[in-house]
This record gives C-alpha cells, sequence and structure tokens, in this order.
C-alpha cells in the first residue's frame, strides 16, 4: 500500500491503542484503569482547542475506573472492563449534565441513564465525559453547538463533520479509545469520514432509543465510533439488544456476539480466502460528476483492494438517490417539529427570564434556547404538517421514502454489500458552508438514502484526498446484516492500514 499522510501507530502509549488491544492489557492486569482513565483526562485537558467535550468530572470517571480494577482483581472477565470511552451529548446520564449541544436544556441533569449508556456501565467501560454535538444533532458540520464549533484534530480550521463530530474529533485525536455517536441521515458515518476513523450505524431499532434525545424518532439510530471494525463490534455488542419495554421500536433480536465472530472467523481456515465471492454493489449515482475528483480516487484504490482480496464489483442502480435529500428534509424536520414542540419554558427547558404574558413566554423561551439551524427546522416542519400542506410534501415524502427502501431492495438481489462514497469532498474550512444551508444539506448526499430505508451503514478509512485530509469508504448492508459489514471492513483494515494513520493531535 502505498504510503499516506500521518503515522502509524507503532508505539505503545496507552492513548495509541485501540479499544481491544486496551482491554487485552486491562485484562492481563498490565496497566489498570485508573492509570488509563487519568492518561485521557490529562490529554482531553492539554487538547481543549478542539472543542470535543462539553462536560467532564475527573471525580466521577476515577471512581468508576476504581469499580472497574475491583472487578478485575476479583478475577472478573468481559471484553470492555474497565476501558474508558465517551457519550455523544445527546444520550442522557445521570453523573454528567445533557445538553444535547443547545441553551435550550443548559445545565440539565437527568435522573436516569440512557438505555446504551446503562448497557456500556453494566459492560464496566469508564465515562469520561459528554462530547460536543451539532444542537439537537442538526447540522453536518457541528458547527451549530451553542457552545462552540469542533475542530477536526487532522486540521483545526476544517470542520470534523457532523452531527457526531465531537466523537469523531476526540476518537481521531487520542481523547478517548471510543465514543458513541447518533445518524440520523449521516451523522455517525460522515464525521467518522472526515476524520479517519471507522464508525457503524447498525439497523434502525438495533440499539434501544430510549433516554437518546429525539431529533426524527423514525431515523436516530446509535452507534459506535472507533479506529478499528474490530473495537467497533465490541461496542455494538453491548450497546445493541432489545428493550420492549421502553422503547416500543427497538428490534426484539437476540445480541450478537460481533467481535467473538470476527476472531472466529481469523482463525478458520477459509479466512486465507480473504472476500471470495462476496458481491460488492456500486450505485452508478454514488460515482457521477458530483464526488469530488479526489474522493473518487481514494475510494475506487479502497476498491481495487477489496477486489483483489476476492470481492466481486458490481454495478448496482439506485434510482431514487438525489430523490433522498427533499424527502429526508421533509420527514427529518417534521418528525424534530413534533419532539421539540416539548420545550416550551412550562414544564421543560429553558424559560426566558423576560415575558408579559404566556404567548411571550413560549416565544421568548424558544428563541433564545434554540439556535438558528434548530428553528429553520422546527419551522420548516411545522410547514410541511400544516392543514393543506400535509398531503402534498410530508404524506408524499413517505411514499417517496418507501420506494426508496424498495430501490435498495432490488439492489441487494445483485450483491452482498453496497459500497462508496460518504461525502462528496474532504473536510470543509469552518465557516465556509455556514451560510448556506443547502450547501451543508448536500454533503449528506450518499448516506441519507440508506437512512430512510433504515439499513446498516459503516465509515471505514480509505485513504486521503485534497489539503492531505482523510476520505472514508461506505459500506450499506442489508437489515440485520451488520456482521456482514464488520466482517468486510475488518478482513480490509488487515489488508492495510489506513485505519491506523493519525493526526499529529495523536501522537
Amino acid at each position: 500500500m502505498s504510503a499516506a499522510p500521518g503515522k502509524a501507530q507503532r508505539g505503545h502509549e496507552l492513548h495509541q491503542l485501540g479499544v481491544a488491544a486496551l482491554a487485552q492489557r486491562l485484562a492481563a492486569r498490565e496497566v489498570s484503569s485508573v492509570e488509563v482513565t487519568q492518561h485521557f483526562l490529562a490529554r482531553i485537558e492539554a487538547q481543549q482547542n478542539l472543542g470535543a467535550f462539553l462536560a467532564l468530572d475527573a471525580e466521577v470517571s476515577l471512581a468508576q475506573a476504581h469499580a472497574a480494577d475491583a472487578r478485575l482483581a476479583a478475577g472478573e472477565r468481559a471484553p470492555l472492563l474497565g476501558v474508558p470511552l465517551a457519550h455523544k451529548d445527546v444520550f442522557v446520564t445521570r453523573d454528567f449534565p445533557t445538553t444535547a449541544g443547545s441553551k435550550m436544556l443548559a445545565n440539565y441533569r437527568s435522573p436516569f441513564d440512557a438505555t446504551v449508556v446503562s448497557n456500556l456501565a453494566a459492560a464496566g467501560t469508564v465515562t469520561l465525559g459528554k462530547l460536543n454535538c451539532d444542537e439537537f444533532a442538526m447540522g453536518s458540520a457541528n458547527e451549530n453547538s451553542a457552545y462552540s464549533p469542533v475542530r477536526n484534530p487532522w486540521d483545526i480550521s476544517r470542520v470534523p463533520g457532523g452531527s457526531s463530530g465531537g466523537s469523531a474529533a476526540a476518537v481521531a485525536a487520542g481523547l478517548v479509545p471510543a465514543a458513541t455517536g447518533t445518524d440520523t441521515g449521516g451523522s455517525i458515518r460522515q464525521p467518522a469520514s472526515l476524520c479517519g476513523i471507522t464508525g457503524i450505524k447498525p439497523t434502525y431499532g438495533r440499539c434501544s432509543r430510549y433516554g437518546m434525545v429525539a431529533f426524527a424518532s423514525s431515523l436516530d439510530q446509535a452507534g459506535p465510533m472507533a479506529a478499528s471494525a474490530l473495537d467497533c463490534a465490541l461496542l455494538l455488542s453491548s450497546m445493541a439488544g432489545p428493550d420492549p419495554d421502553r422503547d416500543s421500536t427497538s428490534l426484539d433480536l437476540p445480541v450478537v456476539d460481533y467481535a467473538t465472530n470476527l476472531i472466529a472467523a481469523c482463525a478458520r481456515s477459509d479466512w486465507a480466502s480473504g472476500l471470495k465471492g462476496l458481491r460488492i454493489g456500486l450505485p452508478k449515482q454514488f460515482f457521477g460528476a458530483g464526488c469530488a475528483a479526489d474522493v473518487l480516487a481514494a475510494v475506487r484504490a479502497a476498491l481495487a483492494e477489496f477486489e483483489r482480496l476476492g470481492a466481486e464489483l458490481v454495478e448496482v442502480d439506485l434510482p431514487l438517490t438525489e430523490l433522498s435529500i427533499p424527502v429526508y428534509y421533509v420527514i427529518a424536520p417534521a418528525e424534530a417539529s413534533s419532539n421539540l414542540s416539548r420545550f416550551d419554558g412550562v414544564r421543560y427547558g429553558h424559560r426566558a427570564a423576560s415575558y408579559s404574558n404566556l404567548n411571550d413566554m413560549y416565544r421568548n423561551s424558544r428563541s433564545e434556547g434554540f439556535g438558528d439551524e434548530v428553528t429553520r427546522r422546527i419551522m420548516i416542519g411545522t410547514y410541511v404538517l400544516s392543514h393543506g400542506y400535509y398531503d402534498a410534501y410530508y404524506l408524499k415524502a413517505q411514499k417517496i421514502r418507501r420506494l426508496i427502501a424498495e430501490d435498495f431492495q432490488k439492489a441487494f438481489t445483485q450483491c452482498d454489500i453496497i459500497a462508496g462514497p460518504v461525502s462528496p469532498t474532504v473536510a470543509w474550512k469552518l465557516g465556509e458552508k455556514s451560510g448556506d444551508p443547502v450547501a451543508s444539506y448536500l454533503a449528506d448526499i450518499y448516506t441519507l438514502s440508506s437512512s430512510l430505508a433504515g439499513l446498516p451503514g459503516m465509515s471505514l478509512p480509505a485513504g486521503f484526498g485534497a489539503h492531505r485530509m482523510p476520505v472514508g469508504l461506505q459500506l450499506i448492508g442489508n437489515y440485520f446484516q451488520e456482521a456482514q459489514l464488520l466482517g468486510a471492513a475488518h478482513r480490509f483494515q488487515l489488508a492495510t492500514d489506513w485505519h491506523l494513520r493519525t493526526p499529529e493531535a495523536a501522537a
């Protein structure tokens, strides 16, 4: 493989170890969870210029680390026991404030943990803090946070992607070994691509949405972000699972031990055959003029590596891809308008200090609490749901959404996995698109359609493009095929070292 910018992780510093390697050292008692936690807390303190964290509490984190060390000393062994991570600030937590990146929820403390948070805590992870994000997860650049923009550790003058930009930047910079994220229209995959890490959005319903501050309820899905597919597999195994009593949309499917499956596959005699027999579909709509030449070059080189490993590349058709943007920006704002209506200053959210009557209180509280992008989407959503426009916009968008899902099912009769770029460009400059919301919306053209269909998808590092910035390869699977996606990504990462490349900030 040709040389690339950055440096490979060959050192033995704790922050250069992935989740799997760190877990092995913890299990072998070569290092304590307290030592690891202190190491990462020091790194976070030293790199506050990235704006990745919104909340820290060293006392809470170290108490969790001491508890993990006690479990390890007692002989307990679990894949994530003692491993530190951080949560996107849309997951409610008892021990840390939850703001969803908004002034509307400034200083809010939840009386309970989100299911994803409690599942990972039960697995023995240590929470380092809460990660910055676009306000209420609305954005593609992480410039919509009410507190500060997040900066890309490969070039701090550029965006990390959004809305899970704090999560992606923190992992890429070596501030955390892994993080949780949420993906509504690409908010795990796009920042993972722009920051050069691995992230997976599972099938809609695979992870419980209970305790996740809602943006668009029929689209929001939690997922892990880490350096490698193996690390993501370890996290997803603990994050996922049915939650019927608290989330009616959670899938009634048993938890899959994705990481053990990957490790077992490595030990089988047929592993040497690589990806022989795997059909990878390439939608012609993903490889057109709308994608930058440098991104296409990196993606095609990665696909050539898959072909070398035995996969077969076939062309498929997703004819309604270009309609995914207008469909998404009708459905998602409509659901956001409904979900955010509770934040009116009466029972929930910020209440204005000055007002003369009830309507004035509503208006002032919401004007002060919500930022421009959230306000814009609430207005769009309210409009498309209003009398006389529901049938013309919202209902029609839902019908096209069904057709988009059917297009994917037709494509999967010809292939096993669909591949292409994650983003049409590498990370852009901070402020470059902030005055043009539509330009930001177009950055999600390759991720929206699979989100509308509820399919699993992931981004894995595939090279570098213009300005020496990372490029991600997107893999999309059929429903419930996370194991297949992770397996293909893991094989690719065993044969390449793009996922080992790190910015100078992670040195």
